[in-house]
């Protein structure tokens, strides 16, 4: 019940925000009829239809062709919607301040062209009987085109004024050709198009303005994320760890999310990055994949060529229990990761330990962290990988001196950090919990829209530092 109530929010939700777009971009900006007023209400009915059918394809268990069809489209008009209704929301603080400039603008033109005509009739009125225009100047030659030169020369050599043409009706005589010799010229002048209103012109610029900000901002993402990770390097001092292991070097990578869009070659780019960094040790921090070993087994093979001196290290993460734990477990030992499920290793000067994704509790396979650090020498350093940034406070009751974790991908697309932070003591980078140290990666990958905004993907090396040293 409950989550039938959380689907139909969502959707009227949806429909909601499509609508809103629908209005903007169609509705206020094209004519009835039009082929591209037309052409965006049969957008508006079919991009949401993409987007959930990628968001559910993979959940029903359709074929993978058909997953990989729908998920590119859908999942970045996920995307571009977020992005165009912010930059609507903008655009709508914009509104009514560009059509009050342009009204403005509209009525001082309009002040001077009343004044230079008011004072062009008052000229005309005063000026003296000798200098008004002549009647014979305003009639119009018998062929309604230019003057000859006789009639040009005639009308305009100076003549006597006789008593009669100053008399009234001769007066009026002479207006009224004056009157038929602008009707052929209005008659004939071109028809000027009526100019767009204020309002549409008004809404054209901010609607045009706002597709262009907010479909860059998805290009760049999706650039980002299909350039590969780039990597960053931290140092972290440990109070426990001996001199000799000073300077071990540990490649974190978390969120890879091998899926419908990130396939082989996006493992291929992550792998060489890593062994560029030449680490001691590698930690992949779970969500490895979106999928389940048959359709994407063949995209996580580039994962054997991984090299480290002290070996690759696999934890769950909670995508991992949505694509069938246990197979991928197995899948990684056979490509040459080492899956710490619940358990603990020796290292060089300190404890390597993982811990279940807490997703497993539903499956009987969560986190034990008595399991993994029950029965440690408390005097040695400890170091744990944990997929998700909450177990830290277990973490920290446990002795752990550092925890490396993900999940977050450090918002993914902004705003979405603001979110994360809700739901996560760090959402990235290196933060102090006691006497734990806690690291939070933003992931190699992206989950849903191939699109990063203010949360670049990365692999980091952390260096661990020895106090002793």
């Amino acid at each position: 019940m409950v989550f039938a109530l959380v689907g139909f929010v969502v959707l009227a939700l949806l429909g909601a925000v499509h609508r809103y777009l629908w209005r903007r971009f169609v509705g206020d900006t094209t004519a009835p009829g039009s082929p591209l007023r037309r052409a965006g209400t049969v957008a508006a009915f079919v991009l949401p239809l993409l987007s959930v059918g990628a968001m559910s394809s993979g959940r029903v268990g359709a074929p993978f062709w058909l997953q990989q069809v729908l998920a590119w489209p859908g999942f970045l008009w996920l995307a571009c919607l977020l992005y165009l209704t912010l930059a609507l929301l903008v655009g709508e603080v914009v509104r009514p301040l560009l059509l009050r400039v342009l009204a403005r603008r509209d009525a001082h033109a309009a002040r001077p062209g009343a004044a230079e005509s008011g004072t062009a009739s008052g000229t005309l009125a005063a000026l003296p009987d000798e200098t008004r225009p002549r009647t014979e100047e305003l009639v119009p030659s018998r062929s309604g085109g230019a003057p000859t030169g006789g009639e040009a020369v005639a009308r305009t050599a100076p003549q006597p004024v006789t008593e009669s043409e100053t008399e009234p009706a001769a007066v009026a005589a002479a207006e009224a050709p004056a009157a038929t010799a602008t009707a052929p010229a209005l008659a004939t002048a071109p028809a000027i198009a009526p100019a767009p209103s204020r309002r549409l012109f008004v809404s054209r610029v901010v609607g045009g303005a706002a597709a262009a900000a907010g479909l860059a901002t998805v290009g760049y993402g999706t650039y980002g994320v299909l350039r590969g990770p780039s990597v960053r390097r931290i140092t972290v001092p440990l109070a426990r760890l001996p001199r000799s292991a000073h300077g071990f070097r540990i490649a974190v990578v978390s969120d890879i999310h091998i899926g419908p869009i990130l396939g082989r070659a996006h493992t291929r780019r992550i792998v060489d990055t890593i062994n560029a960094t030449s680490p001691d040790l590698v930690a992949v921090v779970g969500d490895l994949v979106d999928g389940s070993v048959a359709d994407l087994g063949s995209a996580a093979e580039p994962l054997a060529a991984l090299r480290a001196r002290h070996g690759s290290f696999f934890v769950t993460g909670n995508h991992e229990y949505f694509s069938g734990a246990e197979q991928w477990v197995d899948h990684v030992r056979e490509l040459g990761l080492i899956p710490l499920e619940n358990a603990r290793v020796e290292i060089e000067g300190f404890d390597l330990a993982g811990v279940n994704d807490i997703a497993g509790e539903t499956e009987g396979q969560g986190p034990d962290f008595g399991r993994a650090l029950g029965d440690r020498d408390r005097g040695r350093a400890a170091v744990l990988l944990a997929h998700q940034p909450v177990v830290i406070h277990d973490a920290v009751e446990h002795g752990v001196d550092l925890q490396l974790s993900g999940h977050t991908h450090g918002g993914q697309l902004w705003p979405g950090n603001l979110l994360a932070e809700l739901a996560n003591p760090t959402v990235a980078g290196l933060e102090r919990y006691g006497d734990t140290q806690l690291f939070v990666s933003r992931g190699a990958g992206a989950w849903g829209p191939p699109v990063r905004v203010g949360a670049p993907s990365d692999i980091t090396v952390v260096e661990l530092a020895s106090r002793q040293a």
